[in-house]
């Protein structure tokens, strides 16, 4: 994949065609393919996330699609999988991730990823770290056209990441899974779900990315859905902390950084930005669109439904994997026409909608919160994003009179 368009893809800074010298701080910026960066959020998704199974053999105590051991028995099937990759295939989102549950636990992925592949899409496969990720299954992936592999590690140690995943054994696979992937010369992601129990260990957790050699770090904060508890999330002021310790990290790491369900990460680049560097900055990947020139400012931030579309096993078509409101089905409706079209998606896409401290925000388009953690509070996809230090001070303000 070339530099450009990796950044594009992973939001790692390319280091050919800067357009100038690196800004106050060591923030590179990058040119970026202009069809790339200027990719119209409302007539197409960045990233599209594809639930291709919810059976999973693990049994994570935050996991949002609560798999289950086996198949659920509405899933679609092959010939409907290939239906799917032909409308996508039309829309052309410049990520397609193929995702669970465990992707494995389907005997036609292959299929599948040949398919999407072969329409033009680029693939990445999200697999759950079971005895299932041999080294024959990855470097068919890989021979396939796989670009990117997705695994997800949620402590530094044995006794952390097992805790969460709720089988012994799984973080030394995903250790041995990132050693494998390494050696075919596969890209690797990883996710990291932060909640109260493990965000101490974030520092401990960027040398553990560093030291397998992974090509982005990918930061969830955990939202109140499925199987994650709203009483496990972290505090206002962890959360924002953690955003500028990951602002600082993204500047040295030898990774990038992104973040889910954390939109407010942005808005404190942004910010640190802004006091470290006058001159000229352009950030482009699958996390946001951000550019800051001397003709002014233009920025849009992927966030549920604006730019990230979530497929589930059944062919449900919603916002995002966190937020499960489904707009359509893909077995009676066209997934670019639902993004485009449906009520949902262009509620979604529309900041003047925002309630609460979020709708008064200047950083409504670029942030704008989690739309999935204000349903999973309140129960409103427009509600205010509680994880916000913002939000946090608004309310104590009018608390005091």
């Amino acid at each position: 994949m070339p530099d450009v368009e990796e950044a594009a893809a992973t939001g790692r800074p390319s280091t050919s065609g800067q357009e100038g010298a690196a800004p106050a701080g060591g923030l590179r910026y990058a040119a970026g393919k202009p069809e790339l960066f200027s990719i119209d959020l409302d007539q197409r998704p960045f990233t599209v996330a594809w639930e291709i199974t919810r059976a999973c053999a693990l049994a994570c105590v935050h996991c949002r699609a609560e798999a289950q051991p086996k198949p659920h028995p509405e899933e679609l099937n092959t010939e409907e999988a290939f239906r799917v990759v032909d409308q996508l295939a039309d829309l052309a989102p410049p990520v397609l991730v193929l995702t669970g549950g465990d992707p494995l636990m389907r005997r036609d992925l292959l299929p599948i990823v040949e398919r999407a592949v072969a329409r033009g899409l680029r693939v990445a496969v999200s697999p759950t770290t079971t005895a299932l990720v041999t080294l024959e299954r990855l470097r068919a992936l890989r021979d396939a056209g796989v670009q990117m592999v997705h695994i997800s590690i949620d402590g530094p140690d044995e006794r952390t990441h097992d805790a969460f995943r709720g089988v012994n054994g799984t973080f030394a696979r995903a250790i041995t899974t990132l050693v494998r992937l390494r050696e075919l010369g596969m890209p690797v992601q990883v996710g990291t779900t932060i909640t109260r129990h493990n965000i101490h260990d974030m520092a401990a957790m960027a040398d553990l990315m560093s030291e397998g050699g992974v090509r982005v770090w990918n930061v969830f904060y955990l939202v109140p859905t499925g199987r994650g508890r709203a009483d496990a999330m972290v505090s206002v002021e962890e959360a924002e902390e953690s955003w500028r310790w990951l602002a600082d990290l993204s500047r040295r790491a030898p990774f990038a950084v992104r973040t889910t369900a954390a939109p407010q990460f942005r808005r404190t680049v942004l910010r640190q930005v802004r006091e470290s560097s006058s001159g000229a900055v352009r950030l482009t990947g699958a996390g946001y669109q951000l550019r800051e020139a001397p003709e002014g400012v233009q920025t849009r931030g992927v966030n549920d439904g604006k730019g990230f579309m979530f497929i589930d096993h059944r062919g449900n078509i919603c916002p995002s994997g966190f937020l499960q409101v489904p707009a359509g089905n893909v077995r009676t409706h066209d997934a670019g026409d639902v993004y485009r079209n449906s009520d949902l998606f262009r509620k979604l896409r529309d900041p003047s909608l925002l309630q609460g401290r979020c709708g008064r925000c200047e950083f409504s388009d670029l942030c704008g919160g989690s739309r999935a953690r204000a349903m999973g509070v309140h129960g409103n996809y427009l509600a205010e994003d509680p994880l916000c230090a913002s939000v946090q001070a608004e309310h104590a303000a009018a608390a005091a009179g």
